[in-house]
């Protein structure tokens, strides 16, 4: 990875920045929905203890500086909605991967859309990635939108490749380049 820093990047309704250890509660009841984790190769978390040890590895991975993993909050309320992470670096190729949950009671809003761009742009043009890849449950039609709004191209589909919540699921495999994302912001 760069030797950047996880900044605070701020979009018009969003604010995304450092996980801290107060966000412990707020990432709990994200990720103990069913409906959020439905097509993570996790099951719901079932204690805090699952939102203090997600925390303290984002804290350490903000000190090796292997990933960047934003909490996204809202402007008008700094109530803590979701997390974007650009992680899995691959430095030698300029490459990454992205990962992103939102709280179900703010989906269909457009701040998967929001955090998502904010978190990119500051991969293409301050960390210097190439490429941003993602893989998805291809049931989860929602965030395959979300992904080809922002210029993802699917690259493939790998039947069974995902074993979630004791059944197997497939994966639709999506890429961005940086001359892709560029494209989709100067036109």
């Amino acid at each position: 990875m760069s030797t950047y820093i996880t900044p605070v990047l701020t979009t018009e309704r969003l604010v995304l920045r450092p996980l801290a250890a107060s966000d412990a509660p707020a990432l709990y009841t994200i990720f103990s929905d069913p409906a959020v984790v439905r097509y993570w190769s996790a099951e719901p978390w079932t204690d805090i203890s699952f939102a203090e040890t997600a925390i303290a590895r984002a804290l350490e991975a903000y000190r090796d500086e292997t990933e960047l993993r934003f909490a996204v909050e809202l402007v008008s309320s700094r109530a803590l909605i979701g997390t974007v992470a650009l992680h899995h670096f691959f430095n030698q190729n300029k490459r990454c991967e992205l990962g992103y949950a939102l709280g179900s009671a703010h989906w269909g809003k457009g701040y998967a859309f929001e955090a998502i761009a904010a978190a990119l742009e500051h991969g293409f043009r301050e960390v210097g990635l190439n490429r941003v890849e993602a893989d998805i449950d291809p049931r989860n039609t929602a965030s395959a939108r979300v992904l080809e709004k922002l210029g993802f191209r699917k690259e493939g589909h790998m039947p069974q490749r995902w074993l979630v919540h004791g059944e197997y699921a497939d994966t639709a495999f999506y890429g961005l380049l940086r001359d892709y994302w560029n494209d989709r912001v100067n036109h």
